[in-house]
C-alpha cells in the first residue's frame, strides 16, 4: 500500500463531505487524514484526503468521485510537487527542572509554546508528518500528556491554481 494525497474541490453544499467519505468507506479504503475548509471562493470548499491504497483502485475511486454531484475537480498531489503540512498541539510534562530541556526541543523544531502551567507546557508545531513524528519522539521522554493533530492540508507548488477551472464549472452550472 502507498499513501496518496487527493485535493478534491467541491461545491460548498450540505452533505458533500458525507458522499465523498462514503465513497471511500464503500471501497474499504482507510482514510489516514481528512481536512476540509473554504477556498478563496466562498462557493467552493477543498477536501484534502490522505488515503493508503494501491494505484489501480485509487484510479477507480477518482473516477467515481468525478461522477458525484457537486465534485468539481480532483488532483492527486505528489509530495515532490506540493507543499503538505499538518498542525500539532501537544501537552508535555515540564516541571521547573525539565522545562529548559523541553524548550530546547521546541526551539530545535521551530515550534512554539502556546500555554504554560507549573507542571506542563503546550506546544504548537506545523510541518510535514515526518517532522511532527520526530518532534513527538523527542518530547516523549518528558511525558506526553495529550496530543491533538490536524489532517494534512496541501497545495500544489507554483503559480497555478486548481480552483480557477473549477470556478468556471460552478459559474456555468448556476
Amino acid at each position: 500500500m502507498s499513501r496518496h494525497t487527493l485535493s478534491v474541490l467541491v461545491e460548498n453544499k450540505p452533505g458533500v463531505l458525507t458522499r465523498v467519505a462514503g465513497l471511500f468507506a464503500r471501497r474499504s479504503f482507510n482514510i489516514h487524514s481528512l481536512a476540509v475548509g473554504p477556498t478563496e471562493h466562498p462557493e467552493i470548499s477543498r477536501i484534502t484526503v490522505v488515503v493508503d491504497v494501491e494505484g489501480g483502485p485509487l484510479e477507480q475511486v477518482t473516477k467515481q468521485l468525478n461522477k458525484l454531484i457537486h465534485v468539481l475537480k480532483i488532483v492527486e498531489l505528489e509530495q515532490s510537487s506540493s507543499v503538505q503540512r499538518e498542525l500539532l498541539l501537544v501537552k508535555v510534562r515540564a516541571d521547573l527542572a525539565q522545562r529548559s530541556h523541553v524548550l530546547e526541543v521546541v526551539e530545535l523544531f521551530r515550534a512554539r509554546v502556546v500555554d504554560v502551567v507549573p507542571d506542563a507546557v503546550t506546544i504548537e508545531a506545523t510541518g510535514s508528518p515526518d517532522k511532527l513524528t520526530a518532534l513527538l519522539a523527542a518530547l516523549d521522554p518528558f511525558g506526553v500528556r495529550e496530543i491533538v493533530q490536524s489532517g494534512t492540508v496541501a497545495i500544489g507548488r507554483g503559480s497555478r491554481s486548481i480552483t480557477d477551472r473549477a470556478l468556471e464549472r460552478v459559474s456555468r452550472s448556476a
